[in-house]
């Protein structure tokens, strides 16, 4: 496998695997109302029993958990994809400093939301938990974490779609010299080719 089309496999892993958490953190926000709202017979009985003033708070709050952890969890390994990819670009690759530019680019982005965002976002999220009254100010200030959030994760993956594109371009550019390389193979030192 050439080395741009393995730089090509691992940037498409780091976006999927992007798009893969924004979507798992869609589902496990919501699962605590889905599962209150139609629960399984054993769950109702359960849900019946302790009361749904007392389960739904501790559900969103395990879910809202789930959430902050797998968010943690990503955060951190994007520190080692964003490296290992800019890296992998600078040293196994033939890719120009535009294309190494955007990678480092995207694996900053990706340090400053681990060592920035995601604490406060942490913190602050897990200071409302079990407020009965959330203050408007905080619940603004965490919307407001979140907005930043999502709006990096949007521009590190724009940054991904063009960087994917000039390494797709480039790997699509072979054609150009798919004659030289038959050139090469059609003079007379190289007649021992297998036809």
């Amino acid at each position: 496998m050439s080395s741009r089309r393995m730089a090509c496999l691992l940037l498409g892993l780091w976006l999927g695997a992007g798009l893969l958490m924004a979507w798992v953190a869609t589902q496990d926000l919501g699962s605590a109302d889905r599962l209150t709202a139609h629960p399984d017979l054993a769950v109702a009985v359960q849900l019946k029993s302790l009361g749904a003033n007392q389960t739904l708070p501790l559900l969103r709050y395990l879910a809202a958990e789930q959430t902050r952890n797998n968010l943690e969890t990503w955060g951190t390994v994007q520190l080692f994809v964003g490296s290992f990819f800019f890296f992998f670009l600078l040293f196994g690759t033939n890719q120009g400093k535009f294309s190494l530019a955007l990678a480092l680019l995207m694996a900053l982005i990706g340090f400053g939301q681990r060592l920035f965002l995601i604490p406060e976002i942490l913190s602050r999220g897990r200071a409302l938990d079990f407020l009965a009254q959330v203050p408007i100010r905080q619940e603004m200030q965490l919307g407001v974490l979140h907005y930043a959030y999502s709006l990096t994760e949007v521009v590190k993956g724009g940054l991904g779609l063009i960087l994917a594109g000039m390494l797709i371009w480039r790997t699509g550019g072979r054609s150009l010299n798919a004659r030289q390389e038959v050139q090469m193979v059609d003079k007379a030192d190289h007649r021992h080719v297998n036809r």
